[in-house]
């Protein structure tokens, strides 16, 4: 065991996190649902949710066996998607590949949808402690500053160097608590915003913090000016509902319900087209502004009101009219919701 596992497992002993809700009751299903949660989201956001979903899916069978939308509805708010979709099919192949236990060998685990080296390493690591280094941002973090490793780390030459020194720490024993440990030290200490050098357990040979260059390091992406997107979403409300339209699977919030958006169309013309109806009144509400990793989107709230709603929808999977009252059909993004709720209260409102 290197030196620099031995000091971070003395320290994790006393200052590591041991009371997730993923550390009791360890199973690999209960670690891959964590692990996947956290992937771009912070741990304290990720508990309430990991909490409701494992009652719902409580193990990889039930998971296999929901409804898309049902698992899109538990993960609404949460973020990045993707995130949701490839774990609901990762859970299938399991069931019909592994006859629904979790794959124990890395091959296959890295093989599932949504899992990349570093997070199979993680479920491994945490769930079955087998030897598996590990490379999540907490992780390149501390080792970029430990070992003065300059560069973007999604270059692939600083990926490789940092790989390299994350198999070269990693130990052959105790691997789920140094696992855990060096991934709270990221979290707890070695920050990315005002680092706690002083009690971090292996600060005496640190090279970043020996050359007084600890916020150089890990190197940034050189950064350029979000883009802009606008849109225009409609509201069409009548008789208490709102009719909402499943989105693509593939692009932003795939396979979640939403207001539709107007595209090219006079709103008219849209109303006629998918309505089969005419306006009869309609209110603009303030921009709402939605920002994403890669661009911000300037939404146009529009509320519409008809004449009345339609029997039927064209399509009962895509399509829907949905009572305000009601629990969502499926996975809403939260921009979504918060025009949902607005709405929700200018009826009320309306009809006092």
């Amino acid at each position: 065991m290197t030196e620099f596992a031995d000091r971070l497992l003395a320290w994790f002993e006393v200052h590591g996190r041991s009371d997730l809700p993923w550390q009791r009751d360890v199973t690999a299903y209960r670690v891959w649902v964590s692990e996947i949660m956290l992937q771009q989201t912070q741990v304290q956001t990720v508990i309430p949710y990991f909490r409701k979903f494992v009652v719902r899916f409580p193990d990889v069978a039930s998971l296999a066996g929901a409804d898309q939308d049902d698992v899109l509805r538990r993960w609404s708010g949460l973020g990045y998607y993707a995130r949701a979709r490839n774990l609901h099919k990762a859970a299938q192949i399991v069931v019909a590949r592994h006859a629904g236990i979790f794959p124990q060998q890395f091959a296959d685990v890295v093989a599932l949808p949504g899992i990349g080296r570093s997070t199979a390493g993680a479920i491994l690591a945490l769930a079955a402690g087998q030897r598996h280094a590990i490379l999540d941002g907490n992780v390149k973090r501390v080792l970029a500053r430990h070992e003065m490793i300059a560069g973007w780390p999604g270059k692939a030459s600083v990926a490789e160097s940092l790989w390299a020194a994350a198999e070269r720490n990693t130990p052959a024993s105790a691997v789920a608590r140094y696992t855990q440990a060096i991934m709270d030290l990221g979290a707890t200490l070695c920050t990315s915003s005002k680092p706690c050098c002083d009690a971090c357990p292996v600060s005496r040979d640190c090279r970043a913090l020996a050359a007084n260059a600890v916020p150089d390091f890990p190197g940034r992406k050189t950064r350029k000016p979000k883009p802009l997107r606008q849109t225009t979403m409609i509201l069409a409300s009548v008789d208490g509902r709102v009719f909402l339209q499943r989105r693509p699977e593939a692009g932003i919030w795939g396979g979640l319900w939403s207001l539709p958006e107007l595209g090219e169309r006079s709103l008219q013309d849209w109303c006629t087209e998918v309505l089969k109806t005419d306006v009869t009144g309609r209110d603009s509400w303030e921009l709402l502004r939605h920002s994403f990793s890669h661009y911000d989107l300037d939404i146009q709230p529009i509320v519409v009101r008809i004449a009345a709603r339609p029997g039927k929808v064209a399509d009962a999977d895509c399509e829907t009219w949905h009572r305000l009252e009601d629990v969502p059909p499926g996975g809403i993004a939260a921009p979504v919701k918060k025009l949902l709720d607005q709405l929700k209260r200018f009826e009320n409102a309306a009809h006092r």
